[in-house]
This record gives C-alpha cells, sequence and structure tokens, in this order.
C-alpha cells in the first residue's frame, strides 16, 4: 500500500509535507551539483533521504526541470524512497517552483516544509526543530547568527553603511509553513510578478512574521565545487564518509 493510499484510508493528510526544490541550473557550479557524487550516493539522494528517514515527515514533492522529472522519479523508485508522492516540473524562478511545489502536495496537509535540493547535510534534528515550531506558531526558519561585519555597499562601490551584526542571521532549509498561508503568500508574490529567492520572504510580503530556530553551520548549501569538498570534510568528521 502506498503513502498515499494509507493517507486516503485513514481519511488524513500528512502532518508535514516536504517541497524538495531541484529545479536549478547549477551554473555557478558548472556541472549538475544535485548528480555529483557525495560520499556513498549524490547530492539529491542524500538530500531525499533525510526527509525519508525523518518521522516529523509524511510526503515528499520534489520539483526539478522538466527534463530531469523521469530521471528523478526512477532514482526515488530504485532508492525505496516510499514517501515521495510526486516529482513534477518546476518554474523559471526558485518563487515559481516553490509555488508549484507546495500546491501539489496532498490536499490535507497541515504544514509544509521548503528545502533546497543543494542542502544535503540537513539533520533529522534540525527538521524536527522547524516543524514543531512552525507547528505552533505556524512559521518557522533556522537561522545562524553572522560572524562576518556585513556593509551596505553604494553603487559607486563605496561603503554606505554598516548593518548590526547583533541582529543579522542567515537564514537555511527547510522553511516551515502553516499550508494555507504559504500558498497564499507565494500565490501573492506571483500574482505582484515578484522574484524571491527565499521563501519567508513571502511570508514577510503578507506582514506575518516568522519565528526563527537555530539553524546549524554544517546545513550548508552546495553552490559551488569547493562546497563539495568542505561538505565531505562534514561528513568524515560525523564519520559518515
Amino acid at each position: 500500500m502506498s503513502l498515499l493510499d494509507l493517507i486516503r484510508k485513514n481519511g488524513a493528510g500528512p502532518k508535514c509535507s516536504a517541497v524538495i526544490v531541484a529545479a536549478g541550473s547549477s551554473v555557478r557550479m558548472g556541472f549538475d551539483k544535485l548528480s555529483a557524487p557525495l560520499g556513498s550516493c549524490s547530492v539529491l539522494l542524500r538530500t531525499l533521504r533525510a526527509f525519508e528517514n525523518s518521522d516529523s515527515v509524511n510526503e515528499i514533492v520534489i520539483v526539478t526541470r522538466m527534463d530531469r522529472v523521469s530521471e528523478i522519479a526512477d532514482l526515488c523508485a530504485q532508492n525505496g524512497l516510499k514517501k515521495v508522492a510526486k516529482v513534477v516540473a518546476g518554474g523559471r524562478t526558485r518563487m515559481e517552483s516553490s509555488l508549484i511545489g507546495v500546491s501539489s502536495v496532498h490536499s490535507g496537509a497541515k504544514l509544509i516544509a521548503i528545502h533546497d535540493a543543494a542542502r544535503p547535510l540537513v539533520s533529522d534534528a534540525l527538521i524536527k526543530r522547524t516543524v514543531s515550531a512552525a507547528a505552533q506558531y505556524m512559521a518557522a526558519v533556522p537561522v545562524v547568527p553572522s560572524t562576518d561585519t556585513l556593509k551596505v555597499v553604494g553603487e559607486d562601490d563605496r561603503v554606505v553603511g554598516t548593518v548590526d551584526r547583533e541582529t543579522t542571521y542567515r537564514v537555511q532549509t527547510p522553511q516551515v509553513f502553516d499550508s494555507v498561508l504559504i500558498k497564499g503568500a507565494l500565490s501573492r508574490a506571483a500574482e505582484k510578478g515578484m522574484t524571491l529567492s527565499d521563501d519567508s520572504a513571502a511570508m514577510e510580503m503578507t506582514g506575518f512574521k516568522t519565528y526563527t530556530v537555530a539553524g546549524e553551520e554544517d546545513n550548508i548549501k552546495i553552490t559551488t565545487p569547493r562546497d563539495l569538498l568542505i561538505a565531505e570534510a562534514i561528513l568524515k568528521d560525523r564519520g559518515e564518509l
């Protein structure tokens, strides 16, 4: 019996559906970073397994490029990923892909976690922490403090101001939201023709204040070849390589 059959039989939706956004072009990487090997499997498969193995997630929807839908569906089947309900084609931008993803989850889902496919080192503790916070506050994102002093630079390449480091954080994923709220926020942003690289920014536009939880330094995003080396070092330190 499939996950969705079980859901229908029980008459209830998943407590949290995860949308894995894997529709990027890997321009800065120079090659397909999601297919790159990281330890014993690819970057994408390692990301998917983190959510497959999490008790906080009942369903997975993958958003990817049209030309990769069949390939990724086969990857999931070959590796026994039973929580993957759909593999769908994304849009032209990250925001469009997120909107397609949240619109594709099971209608009974109360919470939706949106996660970068290129963050393969996400821990189960972080997933659980963010989902639990969203269940209480309706929107939650993991953040880590900024360790660098940040400057505002003008068009003439001159510094025009300094950002207060004490109140500046780097945001990560998964970002978890009440399903109704995030669907509405992303839809309104799309209607306005906005391009947002961060899903919680859509919530900010509605005036809703998102709760923050402690992120993890290991939860890096694979963007350049150097990031793969860092990820491998982290896995080695964890004893997982």
